[in-house]
Order: C-alpha cells, then structure tokens, then sequence
C-alpha cells in the first residue's frame, strides 16, 4: 500500500511539474526578458509587457511542435493518473498498470520531444539561459520516465 501511495504522489508530482513546465513564462530568460513556449514578457521601463511569438523571429513549424507536444505530455500523464487508479480496482493482477504504463511512456516521449526541438531550434544565438520551466520540462521527463518503467516492473511483479 506505500508502494501504491509513492507511485501516486509521484505520479501527481510530475503532472504538476509537467503543467508548470507547459504553462509559465520561463523557458529562456535574460535580465530583460522572458519566454515561453506561447509569448513573450519584455521589460519595457518598470513595466512588462507581452509579445506574441509569431511575431517574432522563431520558425512556426517547431514552435508548434513544442506546443503541442508539451499538451500531449500533459494529457497523457493525466490519463495516465486516472487509468492507474481505474486499473486498482477493475483489473486482475498480471493485467494491470500496462496501459498506465504506455501512457506515460507517451507522455515521456512528448515532453522529451518538446525539450529537445526547443533546444535545438531556439536561442541560438540569443544572450541569456534557460529558464526553470525548461529545467521542470527535463525534471518531468526523468520523472515520467521513472514512472512508465515503475509501471511496467509492477506488472510483472503482479503476475
């Protein structure tokens, strides 16, 4: 039952941190700016003030990639929450956590995808660094990536 407790609390662990990744204005960041995968915060004076990103300089194919591949990873790990704790109870040992784990197994994939055309096609030459969402979107894919092989140890484990 601890087992089952831990793998919930990181289960919920890593949707947060995958929401927060998604969601907050943090990927790059220099003294007078910050971006995320949606727009743009620039300090203009003592004020911020918000860029859309297709006006600027970022390929819109890739950007979409990272959008839509940063939901996906969203989506999948919650489904996944959700299969996991539907499968407690309606599955017999040895079937369970097999679709939970592929769930997150996709959701890892997404948020790996999402991480790395970000750091390949963006901020090349751009002053600054990395800001904490882009760190919370590399944390959250280790995490769902723990949680996809947990998922699959326990199957085998049950039957």
């Amino acid at each position: 039952m601890l087992i089952l407790a831990g793998i919930v609390l990181l289960h919920i662990t890593s949707i947060i941190l995958l929401l927060v990744a998604t969601l907050d204005n943090a990927w790059w960041r220099t003294d007078g700016m910050s971006t995320d995968v949606w727009g743009r915060w620039t300090l203009q004076g003592s004020t911020w003030h918000y860029n859309n990103l297709s006006n600027q300089k970022y390929p819109e194919e890739y950007l979409q990639v990272v959008q839509a591949t940063s939901i996906l990873a969203c989506i999948f790990a919650i489904l996944a929450l959700f299969v996991f704790v539907a499968q407690l109870f309606t599955l017999g040992k040895g079937q369970r956590f097999t679709f939970s784990g592929i769930l997150q197994m996709i959701s890892c994939l997404c948020i790996m995808i999402a991480a790395s055309v970000y750091t390949s096609e963006f901020h090349k030459t751009d002053g600054g660094g990395f800001g904490h969402s882009y760190v919370l979107a590399w944390i959250s894919f280790v995490l769902t990536f723990i949680l996809a092989v947990t998922y699959i140890v326990l199957r085998k484990k049950s039957e």
